[in-house]
């Protein structure tokens, strides 16, 4: 966990990750210094921007790059030469993913959900944050294992799957993790500001069965890599 630590903040790619949560504060409060009620900025503030584009392109670029950056480097080499099962090896490389993501997007948003509304909208959206960063860590860990272009997958599925047709195809909400964190930050705030569009009890199940398919698929996965790198 430790030299996964140190290699993600060693690296330029997390330099990218403070812009986003920096302009959620920032808008946060403008917002509330100009007096603009915050029934006409939460919405776009805090779900459009911070839960639908925050989170998971975060969620994106760390996880993609706690495994993804050792394989392009060649240093996933060294990793795989030790005699230790793969499972203790996608693990703790999962946890740093989740608490980078969790500590990086729930930090802004609970400041931006305090100047909104109250202390428990903030704490809503920093728990149902941590919740989605949990299934986009495991989503974006296992795509690093499974090809080549898990930048380029990931943002299809958060741009396209999530943003496009999670907006006009009800249907596809099932399978959208975005709805479920906003289900969770909806309920737990019990706020008239936004409302989530998919059960609690189905964001629950689905939430938990991300996690653990994933994390599954990541494991099995790093067990076809040879010890070159390459999968076998």
């Amino acid at each position: 966990m430790w030299i996964t630590a140190r290699g993600l903040f060693g690296r330029r790619r997390f330099l990218l990750l403070l812009p986003l949560p920096v302009l959620v504060i920032a808008l946060a409060v403008l917002c509330r210094w100009l007096g603009v009620a915050p029934g006409n900025w939460a919405q776009p503030v805090l779900i459009a921007l911070g839960l639908a584009v925050v989170l998971p392109v975060v969620a994106l670029i760390v996880g993609t790059g706690v495994l993804g950056s050792e394989i392009d480097d060649g240093t996933i080499v060294h990793v795989l030469s030790k005699p230790l099962p793969r499972w203790q090896i996608v693990l703790p490389k999962l946890v740093v993913a989740f608490g980078v993501t969790t500590l990086t997007v729930a930090v802004p948003l609970y400041v931006a959900g305090v100047l909104a509304e109250s202390v428990r909208l903030g704490l809503a959206l920093a728990a149902a944050s941590a919740a989605g960063a949990l299934a986009y860590s495991a989503l974006f860990v296992a795509l690093s294992l499974v090809t080549r272009r898990p930048v380029l997958l990931g943002l299809v599925y958060v741009l396209i799957w999530e943003g496009l047709l999670g907006n006009i195809v009800s249907g596809t909400q099932v399978l959208s993790v975005q709805q479920y964190v906003v289900t969770f930050a909806d309920r737990m705030a019990a706020t008239t500001l936004f409302d989530g569009q998919v059960s609690v009890t189905v964001s629950v199940i689905m939430t938990a069965v991300i996690a653990v398919a994933f994390t599954g698929l990541a494991i099995d996965r790093l067990r076809s890599f040879s010890v070159a790198g390459e999968t076998s």
